[in-house]
Formats: structure tokens, sequence, C-alpha cells
């Protein structure tokens, strides 16, 4: 099936909305967030005309040619996997979106935010689509830099800048993981197309390939130990939180995990790495979820746990644990993004979010209330909800497996008790019991707030009933794609009261409640614990601060204001790099072979110049002269204003006028400018050099001046190539339309040279303007009067 170009809007659409986003904001407030959140909306709409052709066996693909000449496209993909994603980030997306402006209502940067958050849709989108490895690393990147603006977007604080700071840092070192990883496996299979790839496990760079990618993965979904920076992220505004947890970034790597599995999966290392930091994540943020009265820090800490059990069940990689990532996914992200958004409500509404300072909501927000209870019901798993599914898949077929697979199941019914508490939580204790004083006197939030938690908690349900559809259109295709092969699916409405899964459940229910009644003490006892323990937090700042104080001393020893050493420094540099390379590599025996030292005649002659051009060349001379035997800075200025003159004249006898007109400009301003400057100086008296510096100065004058003259000889003793200027001269004027060879190389087929080049010299430009107006702005000193005065 080809892919219309309707597709290519999909990637695009998102971010001609975030640029518009700000002037939507300021010409139609009030309507800003149903105008932006049509955007998301349409693409959900687009994108469901692909489930009835992607069921049936389908892949819709599309190339962009790139750089044709070395191969490189933008290739993108739309399979079971990468459809399931799309769907949810595009109508999750759209209820965000039109959650977003009611709950920064008045805010002064609300349509940057807009812009931000589009943005990170967009990249999120062009992230699951892509085929291309080179592209999937584009929108990866995109994803960690959006979430840097959006997590820092209160900048005015400083644990928000921390937070978006430490994202940006933790997600960047996966992203170079994965640019190494894509690299190495462009290397082995010699594609850069996902979909071509075939199994990399009997390669032998397999075990740093896996590396690679799992290190990518682990950071940008939070995986022990890098799960660190996700809890900080709650800095964000929650519809940021609401997203992120939901349905965006965090879960990149969960989908790079799923997509290379076919060629990366069935191995031991796969397995083993997976299960073990799967299953210990889940444990962690499962149980420091109980540890937290913050509900925003509550849900944060379930997401990790749910990412954790994710990378578990892709590590099991059987039929069943691979259908119950596809569920999985979609009940976390329906019962996720509801449950942030009602806490953005209960925030917004009541000034708090401690759950300890919360109680007898329901009657005052009977609609939050009800969209937190259709979630949490999701999240506990209860049966008919879609997290109820997906407990069953993963449950299925690891209670009569090996040791493994038992062990594996015991960590997935704790983590799932734990995330079932903390769901009830969530749901009970703001809403039920006694009424408690808040900080604002609590009410319904408005409906833009409240469509979000009604739609996606009654969603996680409405699904759920409909199992023929659920499993022939997202089970089955989704869970093929990861597998590499068809997965058949087994879901029914029905309940078998003997199978195990099903009192593997009931156990799970049992245990959460349990954890329910006793969250008080659990969340005492891990206090206590915690207390105790070196984060990986704590790990990171002592990190980074010695980090930034290597820095500083590298600075102060490297940057220490002396220009005659900075300048000592270059030139020895530059020595080496002109002396050993001819060394090593046998220039001089090049220029003087040893056989023919006898006759100097054949190596050295005399040059065949005019009159004129023997006196241009002396003047030169004697500009050095002059310049080496001054005895004030005046006439060195002056001197060497003569010895640059001179070397013009001698680029313009020898046909290079160009050359000579920039020497001139050069030398006319480096002489004005030296007078300008030296004008603040005694100009009458000779600088003092102790002889040590005139030795070193002048041993490195010597090697340098031998070394570039060397060199030149070398490159003239060899056979001239004129391949280059050949092609130079042919394609100058049909191709650049430009007769001139010379100005045709430094503007169009060195353009980026050029263009690199100007910038520089601009920054250098704004860089002094910035300190001329600060000198300027700076106050006068007072006076002694004015101080006697004071």
């Amino acid at each position: 099936m080809e892919l219309n170009a309707g597709i290519a809007l999909v990637a695009i659409a998102p971010f001609i909305a975030a640029l518009l986003a700000p002037l939507v904001q300021r010409f139609s407030a009030p309507l800003a967030g149903w105008l932006l959140a049509l955007v998301p909306a349409a693409i959900f709409v687009f994108l469901l005309q692909f489930i009835g052709p992607v069921a049936d066996g389908q892949i819709v693909a599309t190339a962009i040619d790139w750089v044709p000449a070395y191969g490189l496209k933008l290739s993108f993909l739309i399979d079971g996997l990468s459809l399931t994603f799309a769907l949810t980030i595009s109508g999750v997306g759209a209820l965000i979106v039109l959650y977003a402006p009611a709950y920064l209502k008045g805010h002064p940067h609300l349509g940057r935010f807009m812009g931000f958050m589009l943005a990170f849709m967009g990249a999120m989108l062009g992230l699951v689509l892509a085929d291309s490895m080179l592209a999937l690393f584009a929108f990866w990147e995109l994803t960690s830099v959006t979430s840097f603006l959006l997590i820092g977007f209160d900048h005015s604080r400083q644990a928000a800048r921390r937070a978006a700071i430490q994202a940006l840092v933790i997600t960047n070192v996966g992203g170079m993981a994965l640019l190494v990883g894509a690299i190495l496996v462009r290397q082995l299979s010699g594609s850069w197309e996902i979909s071509a790839l075939g199994s990399l496990a009997g390669e032998p760079l397999y075990g740093l390939v896996l590396a690679c990618f799992l290190i990518a993965a682990f950071t940008k979904s939070a995986q022990v130990p890098f799960h660190f920076w996700l809890p900080n992220a709650m800095e964000a505004p929650t519809p940021v939180s609401a997203f992120l947890h939901s349905a965006t970034m965090v879960q990149a790597g969960v989908y790079l995990l799923a997509r290379l599995s076919p060629s990366l999966g069935g191995t031991a290392a796969w397995s083993g790495i997976l299960l073990v930091f799967g299953g210990a994540t889940l444990l962690w943020g499962a149980l420091g979820a109980l540890r937290q009265t913050d509900l925003k820090q509550m849900l944060a800490q379930t997401t990790i746990a749910s990412l954790g059990l994710l990378v578990m069940l892709i590590g099991l990689g059987s039929e069943t644990a691979t259908a119950a990532v596809i569920v999985y996914f979609v009940a976390h992200a329906f019962y996720k993004a509801a449950l942030f958004m009602v806490v953005g409500a209960i925030d917004h509404e009541t000034g708090t979010r401690d759950i300890t300072a919360l109680g007898g909501l329901a009657d005052r927000m009977p609609l939050t209330f009800i969209g937190a209870a259709l979630a949490a019901l999701s999240m506990f798993g209860l049966p008919f909800t879609l997290g109820f599914f997906a407990k069953e898949e993963m449950y299925a077929g690891l209670s009569d497996g090996p040791w493994q697979d038992i062990f594996a199941l015991a960590v997935l019914v704790a983590g799932n008790a734990l995330l079932g508490a903390v769901g009830l939580l969530v749901a009970i204790k703001p809403f039920l019991g006694a009424e408690v004083t808040t900080p604002k006197s609590a009410h319904e939030a408005p409906i833009a707030m409240l469509a979000g938690p009604l739609v996606l908690g009654a969603a996680g349900i409405v699904a759920a009933v409909m199992t023929d559809w659920l499993a022939h259109s997202v089970l089955e295709p989704g869970a093929s794609a990861i597998m590499g092969a068809p997965v058949p699916s087994h879901l029914t409405l029905m309940i078998n009261p003997a199978s195990i899964a099903l009192w593997l459940s009931v156990l799970t229910w049992g245990l959460a409640v349990l954890a329910y009644q006793q969250a008080a003490t659990i969340r005492t006892l891990l206090r206590r614990v915690g207390s105790l323990l070196w984060t990986a937090d704590q790990v990171f700042d002592a990190v980074m601060f010695g980090l930034i104080r290597f820095a500083g001393a590298v600075t102060r020893a490297l940057h220490h204001g002396r220009l005659e050493l900075y300048l000592v420094t270059v030139f020895a540099m530059l020595a080496l790099a002109l002396v050993l390379p001819l060394l090593a590599l046998g220039g001089i025996d090049a220029l003087l072979p040893l056989s023919d030292l006898g006759d100097w005649s054949a190596r050295l002659a005399w040059p065949d110049l005019q009159l004129y051009e023997w006196a241009v060349a002396l003047l030169a001379v004697v500009g050095l002269v002059a310049v080496l035997v001054a005895d004030n800075r005046l006439v060195a200025i002056v001197s060497l204003g003569i010895q640059g003159t001179a070397v013009a004249l001698i680029f313009l006898l020898f046909g290079a006028p160009d050359l000579a007109f920039t020497q001139f400009m050069v030398e006319v301003l480096s002489v004005v400018i030296l007078a300008l400057v030296m004008t603040r100086l005694r100009l009458d008296e000779r600088d003092h050099r102790p002889f040590e510096d005139l030795l070193r100065d002048g041993t490195l004058a010597l090697v340098c001046g031998a070394g570039v003259s060397l060199a030149l000889m070398v490159v003239l003793s060899g056979t001239l190539d004129t391949k280059l200027s050949d092609f130079f001269t042919a394609t100058s004027v049909p191709v650049a339309h430009g007769a001139n060879i010379v100005n045709v190389i430094l503007v169009d087929y060195r353009g980026f040279d050029t263009l690199g080049e100007i910038s520089v010299v601009m920054g250098a430009g704004i860089a002094i303007l910035a300190l001329l107006r600060r000198k300027k702005a700076a106050p006068a000193k007072p006076s002694r009067a004015q101080k006697a005065t004071s």
C-alpha cells in the first residue's frame, strides 16, 4: 500500500501548529486550546484509516531522498507497532492540548508553552513513524530538546532549571549511544532502514551494538540506574507531566526496544539484562510511589515502575508477554494521562496536591472524581478494563515455565499489587472521607480540564469491552510487529475460574488492598530506609559538581590571561605539527636524498627573477630585519607593515591579485589599529626581554619558519594532481555561473566554510559590541567628595 501525501503532513503539521500557536493564543485566547487541539485530533482521525489495512497485514512505507549521492533517505513506516503508538500520541495529545490552556489560564507565556507542546508531539510522532535510523535519531534528540524547554518552562525557579538540565544531560547520553549504535548497525547490515535489518545476534559486534541501544533505551525510559531524572521532571507544568508520562518521551525507549526485538532479541544477554533491570525498575518505582505524599510524585514513580514492567515483558519475549506489551502500553497511556489531569485539576482548584491534606472532594468535584475512579479501575486491573486484560496477558504462560519465569511472575505480581495500591490511594484518599479544608475553596474544574479524564477513563473500559476489535485491530498487528512473526490473540470477555492467571489477578488485588490499608506505615518505613541511602540523584549532583570544579581548574590553568604564553603554546604546537610529520614520513629525504648530497646544484638553484622582483624580495627581507632590530614599538609596527606590503607585492607580481588585495587591506588595517592601540602606551621605550625569552621565541620562530618552508618544498617537489583544479575550471561557469574561480570556490564550493568564517566574525563583533555597551553603561565611580557626603 502506497503512503499518500497525507502521511508527510502527520509529521509536519504539529511543527507548523507550534509556529502558529503564539499567534493563535494571542488573537483567540478563549478558544486557543480548542483550535489547537484540532491539529492532533485531525492526525488521529487521519491515522484511523490505516487500522484496517494494517490489521490485514499490510505495511505502509515511504521514503524521501535526503542525500541521494550517499544513498541517505528519510524513510517512514506504519505497521501495527508504530500505528498503535501514533494513535495514542495524537489521541491523548489532543485532550492534553485542550487541557493545557485551561490549566495555565492567564499565564503570560501560554502561547509559547503551547508551541513547545505541539513541537514535542511532532517529535514523538516522527520518532515512532521513522524507519530510517537517521530520522529516528533526529526525532529522538528533538524529544530531548523540546522536553528540556517544557520541563524548564518556569525558568525563574532554580528547581525547574535543574530538572530540565538533568533530563537533557541524561537523555543526551543515551542519544549519543543511539547514534553510535545506528552507525554500527549500518556498517554491519549495509542499510539505515530498521525494516531491512535481519537478526544481528551472530555478529561479532553484537555485544557493543546491544550495549549502545540499551543505554539509549534505559536513559530515555528511566530504567535503573538512570531513573532519577523522571521524578524531578515533575517541575514541569502538569499538562507536560500528563503527556510526558503517558505517551511521549519516556515511552521512546520502550518503543526502541520493541522495534529492535526481531534484530537484537532472542539471546540470553537480551533477555537477562531486560529482565534484571526491568524488574529492579518496577519494584523501585512502585515502592518509591508509596513513599511519596505529593500526588504528582506518586504518579511519576508509578511511571518508572510501569516502564520497568514493559521492559520486563519485552525481555520475556513470549507471545503472551508481547501481547501484554501492546495492551499495557495503551492501558497505561489512558489511565496515566487521565490521573495526571485529575491531579492537575485538584491542584488547580484546591491549591494543594498533598494527599495527606486532601479529603472529601467528591461532593465538590464529582466529575473529577468520576474521571479518577474510571482511570483507577484500569490501573487496579479490575475485570472489563484494559488494565485487567494486560495483567491477564502478562501472567499467562509464566506459571508453568522455568524458574526464571516463576521469578519474573513473582516480581510482576508484587509490582502490580503496589501499583494497584497507588491507584486506590489517588482515586480514594482525595475524594472520599471527611472533608479537609484546603488553601483554595474547592469547586469543579472547567470542562476543558474534565474532558481528558472522562474520555480517557471511559476509553479504558470501552476498548476492553470491544474485545474482538481490540484483539484484531490493536493487539495482533502490534505484537506481530514486535515478534517479527504473526501473533494470534486469545482475548475474550469470558472469565475462566480455572485459569491460573485469574487467581494470580485475585492475589494481586488482595495484596493491593493490603498495601493500600497499610500505606501510612509503609511510607514511614520507606522514608526511614531511604534516609540512609545515597541516591542516584545525589550521585548526579556530585558528578556535575566535580565536573564543574574540574572545568574551572582547567580553565584557570589554560586561560590564565597571559597572551605571551598563549602564543608560545600555539607556535610550539605548530612546530610539532610541521616538523614531526616531515621527520616521520621521510619529507627531508624527499627534498634532499642522501645520494644527491655531493651535487648541490642538482637541488639548489637561484630563481630566475627580474630586477624589480629582486627589489621586492629585498624589501621583504629589509622589513623583516627591521622588525627584529626595532628599538621601540612604533618602529616595529611600521617595519611590520613594510614587510607585509612586500609580501602583498610578491602576490601581485606572481599572478594572485586577489590575495594581494586582501594582504594590502590586512596590512593597512593592522598598522592603523596597532598604531591606535599603541597610542595609549609609551612608544619610545624598548620592551625589555630576558635572554631566555629571546632564546625560546627565536627557536620557535626558526623552527616554524623552517617547517613551513620545508613543507612547501615537499609539496612543490611532488607531482601536481590537477583533478580538483580541472573540476573547478570546468564547472565554475556552467554550474556556479561565475568566471572568477577563486570567488566561486569561496562562495559556492566552500560556502559552508565561508559561512562559518562569517559567523565567527559576527560572533566576535557581537561580543565586542556587548562589551562596549557594558562599559558605557557602567556607573561612574563616586568622587571623594561624594563618598564623604554619603
